[in-house]
């Protein structure tokens, strides 16, 4: 039997006395495309850190690829939202890019002829070869967001996950980039978490709407009762000009 991607059995997870997340339970198979969408505070963010390793649930039990999410730390990616970083510092595509593959180098020691092969693979990989010695302060911020992305890519992850990638970029550089990630999806399991819900349901392959429980829905289809759930209050779904689907029943899990 395949191992699951993602697997979460009755996670909890509180804040001191404040519970975020509760009765979190469902599993992703490899080669998902998941998007999670809800309410600011609803969990999204920390559901995500579960994930990675760097919070630990109350209780509940949480598989990435069959291991503990901080022994599957290296066949993960991850893009933070926001990455902040000085414009003015001298510091080139390449050179970020590299950074990837920290990880797998010595400290002290320089990358290897194999970590620059790599290196490069990803760069053509996200159309940013080409900009490999400029300074990454002169880009734009969607070009800087695929830098970001090949700077995760550069161990060849598993699993990407991404948080808010298309916060602060342009509406033309949000659809580029989830034809890209729809492309990578063929090769790598993406988890992306979004605000704009249009995005999702044209691209994702399934959802999970979160504020402290969670509804997964194995499909790109963004119910009504999803949206009541998540966000207790009327929501439209505007699309962007992009084609979505909406249900008109959904059954939770």
């Amino acid at each position: 039997m395949e191992t699951y991607a993602i697997e979460f059995e009755d996670v909890w997870f509180s804040y001191e006395k404040s519970t975020v997340l509760q009765e979190v339970s469902f599993s992703l198979e490899q080669g998902e495309f998941l998007g999670i969408i809800g309410p600011n505070g609803g969990g999204k963010t920390t559901l995500l850190k579960l994930m990675l390793g760097i919070l630990k649930p109350d209780r509940g039990r949480i598989r990435i690829l069959g291991q503990a999410p901080h022994d599957a730390g290296h066949r993960m990616g991850y893009v933070p939202q926001g990455t902040d970083f000085n414009r003015n510092f001298p510091v080139s595509v390449l050179d970020v890019a590299l950074m990837g593959r920290m990880s797998t180098s010595r400290i002290g020691r320089r990358y290897s002829r194999e970590d620059r092969e790599k290196v490069r693979d990803v760069l053509e990989k996200v159309g940013m070869w080409g900009y490999r010695n400029r300074p990454i302060g002169r880009l734009s911020g969607g070009q800087r967001q695929r830098v970001f992305i090949a700077r995760a890519l550069a161990t060849h992850p598993e699993i990407l996950f991404l948080d808010e990638p298309t916060a602060s970029v342009d509406s033309e550089f949000q659809t580029d980039l989830y034809d890209f990630l729809k492309d990578l999806n063929k090769e790598v399991t993406i988890v992306v978490i979004s605000h704009d819900i249009g995005i999702i349901s044209a691209h994702m392959k399934s959802i999970a709407c979160v504020n402290k429980r969670l509804i997964f829905h194995s499909g790109a289809e963004i119910t009504q009762e999803m949206l009541d759930t998540a966000y207790q209050c009327p929501v439209d779904l505007i699309a962007h000009g992009l084609p979505h689907r909406v249900l008109h029943s959904h059954q939770e899990e």
